[in-house]
């Protein structure tokens, strides 16, 4: 009978641990350098690079060869630790802040206020009718413009978004789908005017146009032209942008709807894979762009629940990557994650009881492994938030990073048995519903079933269910109620941005070559309707000619028509 304790096994991860010290961290050493030559707690106690099953005592042979297979080292498959080798230890994750609100003036001056306090990358939101494919002009974009992002609707706007920023030393994140080719285009032509060419911009766009239609309902067109859009964008920037993510698959948007952890957790990762399969179709190499591939998770207030999401995320996706898609390349399996903390958790109701969420929430996020985070505003419940609230958002992350202690230790709740039983039933229950998608026909089908929709609807009806029965307990909403509460300082923004908007956009339009906006806009149909065609390429060349987010995405629905939704019962 084999030994329980094993000592194989334990020789076989001392030597485990001794190639990651040696080739590993010394590669992270190179890239991020320790941030700090010793690391102990405040009472002195030092504190070692890693702990593992062999740091508990006496592991059973068994013990140890589960740990090898589904925690292993951190930055080493299958990323349940994380997936750089010394993490924070190294470099802490990017702080980014959320901002985009009335004129690209308006937005301009916030970004600069963050960066001067401290804000390590930017985040871009952009108002509800650049998002539709809307101009400042139409009539659909009437009372809307500025209001829940900053208003775009040319060239020109972006050029004023992004005066006196060097985009060469700083990543931006764009929160944007369903017009997200316009907003890159601009973005790349801005660099361009500023010296810096694609291949050294570096950043994020969200353009997760699946999780629109399960979720957050912003689109111009259909599900399957839309992601023959998206796939165009990760061929493109794979090979003109290598520094960029040209797609950020969001279980933010997934989770605020309604979903639970578990379903946010199996419907990102199916929207994930259904862009690898389409690239694949497409004749792409899976390594070639699979390391620009990022997530974008929500951070809700089951402290633990959230933490395990994160382990059990990064775990799938490794083994999916290598085991369904054959990448090769460690990069390629590797989960990468930006976090934001739940806007859905945020109440009305004594605003200030949000700051206490939000730290909470923050807290899961490093703990869980994520390497950029927004912290959300105590007021976003009311209007997008003020100067002082965003200041109190940023310095919530930076007493987490430079005051708890947490950057000193990697996966620091490695180990813990709720934690890891937590991380394998996530992993179980989620992959119960990716199976589920499978069978109806992938993703793409799924979502035009309704599947993922009726689900998620079905878990917010019982939520809700229980908020309004007591059974769940919202501080200061169902228990715990004040009496009034005091009013609190918002952000208005003032009509004259739609104003000034629609102004510049009819100058834009006077100055502009009209026979180059019709050459370049035939172009983009022409590519629309040659699907061997990359859209990029007449879509630039459309914005350079300031050609508006409208007009083009006209040309999208002219080609392929408006989407409208089934109804859901």
């Amino acid at each position: 009978m084999k030994d329980p304790k094993d000592p194989g096994a334990a020789d076989r991860l001392r030597e485990e641990l001794a190639s990651w010290r040696r080739d590993d961290i010394a590669r992270a050493a190179q890239k991020a350098p320790l941030r700090r030559g010793e690391f102990h707690t405040d009472s002195g106690v030092p504190i070692p690079d890693v702990l593992t099953a062999l740091d508990t005592g006496s592991p059973s042979g068994a013990d140890i060869e589960r740990y090898q297979r589904d925690l292993g080292l951190p930055g080493r498959f299958p990323y349940t630790r994380g997936p750089q080798p010394s993490m924070y230890r190294g470099r802490l994750w990017t702080m980014r802040q959320f901002a985009g609100f009335g004129s690209p003036e308006d937005t301009n001056k916030r970004f600069k206020y963050l960066l001067e306090h401290g804000v390590t990358g930017l985040s871009t939101a952009f108002d509800m009718p650049a998002l539709m494919g809307y101009d400042a002009d139409h009539p659909m974009s009437r009372g809307e413009v500025g209001k829940e992002g900053v208003a775009v609707s040319t060239l020109k706007d972006f050029e004023v978004l992004y005066s006196g920023i060097p985009l060469d030393r700083v990543t931006t994140s764009m929160t944007i789908n369903a017009s997200a080719i316009f907003a890159l285009a601009c973005y790349a032509i801005v660099g361009e005017k500023q010296g810096v060419s694609q291949d050294k911009l570096g950043g994020t766009i969200q353009n997760d146009v699946l999780k629109e239609y399960i979720a957050q309902k912003e689109w111009v067109v259909g599900p399957r032209p839309a992601t023959r859009i998206v796939v165009d964008m990760i061929e493109y920037t794979a090979k003109h942008m290598p520094k960029w993510h040209p797609v950020s698959i969001s279980g933010y948007h997934i989770r605020e709807a309604g979903a639970t952890a578990v379903q946010e957790l199996a419907f990102t990762l199916a929207d994930g894979f259904g862009y690898v399969e389409e690239c694949k179709k497409r004749g792409m190499d899976v390594d070639d762009f699979a390391p620009r591939l990022s997530f974008f998770w929500d951070v809700h207030n089951d402290f633990f629940e959230e933490i395990a999401k994160f382990r059990a995320a990064r775990r799938i996706y490794a083994r999916t990557m290598r085991d369904r898609f054959g990448a090769k390349k460690p990069i390629s399996m590797m989960l990468r994650t930006h976090a934001q903390t739940a806007g859905v958790s945020l109440t009305a109701q004594q605003p200030y009881n949000n700051v206490v969420r939000t730290a909470l929430q923050a807290l899961a996020a490093v703990l869980g492994g994520t390497q950029s985070l927004h912290t959300n505003s105590l007021d976003e419940t009311y209007a997008l938030p003020t100067e002082e609230s965003v200041r109190i958002a940023l310095r919530t992350q930076q007493i987490i990073a430079y005051e708890s202690g947490v950057d000193r230790v990697v996966d620091p709740l490695a180990g813990s048995y709720f934690v890891e039983y937590l991380t394998d039933e996530m992993e179980k229950r989620a992959l119960g519903i990716l199976e589920r998608i499978e069978k109806l026909g992938g993703i793409i089908r799924a979502i035009e079933e309704g599947y993922p929709q009726r689900e998620i609807a079905e878990s917010a009806y019982q939520y809700q269910r229980e908020v309004e029965s007591g059974e769940r307990k919202i501080v200061g909403v169902n228990s715990f109620k004040a009496d009034a509460d005091a009013p609190i300082e918002t952000l208005k923004i003032d009509e004259a941005v739609t104003r000034a908007q629609i102004e510049r956009l009819h100058s834009v339009k006077r100055s502009r070559s009209a026979a180059a906006v019709k050459e370049k806009l035939a172009a983009v149909e022409a590519a629309c309707r040659d699907e061997k065609k990359n859209l990029m390429y007449p879509v630039l060349d459309a914005a350079r000619a300031y050609c508006s987010l409208g007009e083009i995405s006209d040309v999208f629905r002219k080609v392929w028509g408006a989407y409208r939704e089934k109804g859901t019962f």
